[in-house]
């Protein structure tokens, strides 16, 4: 089976982390400061703050943006659910605002309607590596007064405006799975310029607790003096896992060339086909291409599933990104219906996701165009 998506993993990344395990380092030494200032450092960013997974630097950004019970957060609903699963964690409740058809990207001129007094953050996800408008998203934060929060967990190595997504946003958040842009096993981190946010991050992610005696706000009982102010979890990185992020970071730009010449051939491959939508490029934008969403328009949305179980069947690895958020049980028991975003409906309902990976070889490549083209012109 083509998987849809793949780590890649090379000599050096395991020389990198076999050198951690034989250091004296196992968790939290030096090398994930160096792994936040590489990441700070490419992104074009003052902070970078690494945690143990993409859902946690979700949740560690709303807490720093003081986002709790009785707040609201406006986000995309064709997301993973994580994103508005870590304001829930937060009390607060996600307003979900529908997407732009031909990106799958929050639609940014239906945001303004959705703003109430408890609106505290627009969180914008990066659909399939595509980095939402962010121009207009940062321009309704600053006429409302609200934190801008970039779910970029598809997007490390995209741009906007020729500036790198990590470095516009309020606060950017980051995902290390082994499907996204790099990987350390799982993982995540949040950049930000705000020096508040960075000291919120830190707290959060060490239980609360700071070490630091320009922070204490009690007298300290000796050398060992340690506080607690706030209450966090322990969303700690490994230094191991930063070992392999370095590693992987050095091979970013190589990564996105190689998906970006994948994406090039799937278009000039399946460009042509009648109903069958593919992604579009944007003036401004480039897009880490984590995703090469194909969707099924007109006659061809009907069989979606015949052609994602045909593909299946025939080698190839598919998936769908992704089902509306809300249409899950527990947010339908939390009193979401169904048709609240329906462009998100309809987008959901034709998508495919096809294999893009840095190490999808020419011939594997040349296999999943071949099928797709056998079963369409069935």
């Amino acid at each position: 089976m083509i998987p849809y998506s793949h780590q890649s993993i090379d000599g050096e990344d395991l020389r990198s982390v076999r050198e951690v395990l034989e250091s004296d380092w196992m968790t939290q030494g030096p090398k994930i400061k160096e792994f936040e200032s590489a990441l700070a450092d490419y992104c074009g960013a003052k902070y970078a703050v690494v945690i143990s997974n993409g859902t946690a630097a979700l949740q560690a950004a709303y807490f720093a943006a003081g986002i709790g019970p009785g707040d609201e957060i406006i986000t995309s609903p064709i997301t993973f659910a994580a994103t508005s699963n870590a304001a829930i964690w937060q009390g607060a409740t996600p307003v979900f605002v529908d997407v732009e058809r031909s990106t799958g990207n929050i639609d940014a001129h239906l945001i303004e309607e959705k703003i109430t007094g408890k609106t505290k953050a627009i969180v914008a996800v990066d659909y399939s590596g595509l980095p939402c408008d962010l121009d207009i998203l940062k321009s309704i934060a600053k006429k409302h007064n609200l934190i801008l929060i970039e779910d970029a967990a598809h997007s490390l190595g995209a741009e906007y405006g020729g500036k790198k997504v990590g470095s516009i946003a309020d606060m950017t958040t980051f995902s290390f799975h082994p499907v996204k842009s790099i990987t350390t096993g799982e993982g995540g981190a949040i950049l930000t310029d705000n020096e508040n946010f960075y000291k919120k991050l830190l707290l959060f992610r060490s239980h609360g607790i700071t070490k630091d005696a320009n922070d204490f706000k009690n007298d300290p009982h000796g050398p060992w003096y340690h506080e607690m102010q706030e209450l966090g979890l322990n969303y700690r990185m490994t230094d191991m896992q930063a070992a392999l992020g370095i590693s992987q970071l050095k091979k970013l730009p190589t990564f996105i060339k190689s998906r970006n010449e994948l994406a090039k051939r799937y278009s000039e491959e399946l460009s042509g086909f009648p109903d069958l939508v593919l992604p579009a490029d944007f003036e401004g934008r480039k897009s880490s291409r984590h995703l090469y969403p194909i969707r099924l328009s007109g006659k061809l949305q009907s069989r979606r599933r015949e052609v994602f179980e045909k593909l299946q069947k025939a080698g190839v690895g598919v998936q769908v990104h992704y089902i509306p958020v809300y249409w899950h049980p527990y947010y339908q028991e939390l009193g979401y219906k169904k048709g609240i975003c329906p462009v998100a409906e309809d987008f959901y309902l034709s998508e495919i996701s096809i294999p893009i990976y840095p190490g999808l070889s020419g011939s594997d490549q040349e296999t999943v165009i071949k099928e797709i083209k056998n079963i369409l012109i069935s």
